[in-house]
């Protein structure tokens, strides 16, 4: 049987499709259009544009059989905590009662934040940690979280926060440096690509306090950079290291607080290559490919096979 899942994000309008009798996800999903030299979307923005995608969406996924899903999942919130709310999230869900209401079927609820972590678990093979405590990292373009994920019969995964960002997130960093540089939002990729042609390893010191970090200084720093004429391509790699220690430091920590658990490392600026390889030679942790770790529906497709048991 089939499985729908829907996000619908301040980047991304997406849909996924698990089929549970092998287990794939097939995706279908469309950045939210920016206008260049802008830093993201206003809300209104983003309803009016998920509102014009989500049917194309979907149909890319459907064709023209008319299959029904067993079931669907949709997020509803950016994180499971009291108070968080984004209206973009609302056409997801709307679409999701809709599709429930008329074909009877179940629909599961859940944050953009337990989707990203389940989307990671399923693409790195380990949803078999949905059983246990592990460390989940969802480093985004809103959120920059270290948190304990424990088991939990309502929510399949409880997340408890450790660490964050106490001002810049990750994504903004990164979105911010790119658009200094000339780069089109959202700039993660584009930062990349610059950041692989410069080789010069840097050590940069990022501020920790406890499992926490602040990001705002790399901004400033990278600006600085580029005023004494250091290259776009340099200036790219600096950002994205001081973002990985950061990151690394706030792993550290939550291991040495927590205990030796698995590490998994999900959200948008995790697919940066250059940070995975860094990590993986560090830690004994999972990451999920590309395609799963930006803003995506196969999270929430997982979680209502999940709820529902057809996997």
């Amino acid at each position: 049987m089939k499985i729908l899942g829907i996000d619908t994000s301040n980047y991304t309008t997406s849909a996924a499709l698990l089929d549970t009798s092998d287990g794939t996800v097939r995706q279908s999903k469309k950045l939210l259009p920016v206008k260049k030299g802008e830093l993201g979307l206003r809300q209104s923005d983003a309803v009016f544009h998920h509102t014009k995608q989500l049917p194309e969406i979907v149909k890319a996924l459907f064709g023209d059989n008319g299959e029904v899903p067993a079931a669907v999942g949709v997020s509803v919130r950016p994180r499971n905590i009291v108070g968080s709310y984004m209206p973009c999230f609302l056409c997801g869900e709307g679409l999701a009662d809709s599709l429930g209401a008329v074909n009877n079927i179940p629909v599961y609820k859940t944050s953009h934040q337990v989707g990203h972590i389940l989307a990671a678990l399923y693409s790195a093979d380990r949803l078999d940690l949905t059983k246990e405590k592990f460390i989940a990292f969802h480093v985004s373009g809103g959120t920059t979280d270290c948190l304990l994920a424990e088991p939990d019969g309502e929510s399949v995964v409880r997340v408890t926060e450790l660490g964050t960002s106490l001002d810049l997130k990750a994504g903004q960093a990164v979105d911010r440096v790119g658009l200094m540089l000339g780069l089109d939002f959202p700039c993660g990729k584009m930062l990349e690509e610059l950041a692989v042609k410069s080789g010069r390893k840097f050590k940069p010191k990022p501020t920790l306090k406890g499992g926490s970090c602040c990001l705002s200084g790399v901004e400033n720093q990278c600006r600085k950079m580029l005023d004494e004429g250091e290259s776009p391509e340099d200036t790219a790699a600096y950002c994205l290291q001081y973002v990985c220690a950061a990151v690394e430091g706030m792993t550290r920590h939550a291991l040495e607080t927590q205990g030796d658990l698995p590490v998994v490392f999900a959200g948008g600026v995790m697919s940066d290559k250059l940070i995975r390889e860094r990590l993986e030679s560090v830690f004994r942790c999972s990451f999920a490919e590309p395609e799963f770790s930006c803003d995506n529906a196969a999270g929430t497709a997982v979680f209502a096979a999940l709820k529902g048991n057809f996997i």
